[in-house]
């Protein structure tokens, strides 16, 4: 029995089957499938967000997330987390720009940061046509309420908390009557924009700014997920799949030619716009 012809055979067979020796080149799906998987790995190392496709649904997704603290012209030391602005804004831009992304989800996580950056933020995400919705989880504080309110819907986790205070400065601090000017000033940049991206009023916005006996050292209030709903500073409560199904609801209502903006405030816990 010639064992040699017969195992060149099943070695032929093997290699139709499974490539045997090792030596012939990947199916080219499964290699693409690889190097799209590196590719989203290396982006949410680098830029802490992702491109996700559903087919069944037949809509792209943009995940961002902005979590630690928002930094602004000042780097912060290396073993803070933080979001950079100069990361953030060129990819809302792109977003808005390319046709392959149908919305934007935003998820917050943020003890706040520079003032200046976040309500740079905050401002292009407001004025984006494309459908967005943010979900804050764990914490929105400080200038987290207004990138929270900046998209067209906003959802709330039941357990977490967002930090409403005046406007703190660093550094050198000149004590004449045009500082407080200032202070003022930027105070109420920070409550117009929330007035006018959420339901809540502007004087209990500003009574919750600067409310004392709440936090230990400072002045201002922390309001939890069904408060936040409550005053109207968030639209709803709810998780990822909430958000998710708002954010796809609001896309179906864009590719139908309906107005989205009008419509996300009729999007209830995730409900389909499109019925």
């Amino acid at each position: 029995m010639n064992t040699r012809h017969e195992n060149k055979a099943n070695c032929q067979i093997d290699e139709e089957k499974l490539n045997c020796g090792g030596g012939g080149s990947e199916e080219p799906e499964s290699q693409e499938g690889r190097e799209q998987g590196e590719e989203n790995l290396e982006q949410i190392r680098q830029m802490g967000s992702l491109t996700m496709e559903n087919k069944e649904k037949k809509s792209s997704v943009h995940c961002l997330t902005i979590v630690g603290q928002v930094e602004g012209h000042m780097l912060l030391p290396p073993q803070n987390k933080t979001t950079k602005y100069e990361h953030v804004m060129p990819q809302l831009a792109a977003i808005e720009e390319t046709d392959d992304i149908d919305g934007l989800l935003i998820l917050l996580n943020t003890v706040g940061g520079d003032v200046e950056a976040g309500l740079a933020i905050a401002e292009l995400i407001a004025g984006m046509k494309k459908p967005t919705v943010s979900l804050v989880l764990g914490g929105g504080h400080s200038i987290g309420v207004p990138l929270a309110v900046s998209a067209r819907r906003s959802f709330i986790a039941p357990t977490a908390s967002m930090t409403i205070h005046p406007v703190r400065l660093s550094g050198t601090v000149i004590g004449v009557p045009q500082t407080m000017t200032y202070f003022e000033k930027i105070q109420e940049r920070i409550i117009d924009f929330v007035v006018a991206n959420s339901h809540v009023k502007a004087k209990e916005f500003r009574r919750l700014m600067l409310k004392t006996g709440e936090l230990t050292t400072d002045v201002g209030s922390v309001v939890y997920g069904k408060d936040a709903v409550d005053i109207g500073l968030i639209d709803s409560l709810g998780s990822l799949s909430d958000a998710l199904d708002c954010l796809h609801a609001m896309i179906d209502a864009e590719k139908k030619g309906e107005e989205t903006r009008h419509a996300a405030h009729h999007c209830a816990d995730g409900s389909n716009l499109s019925n």
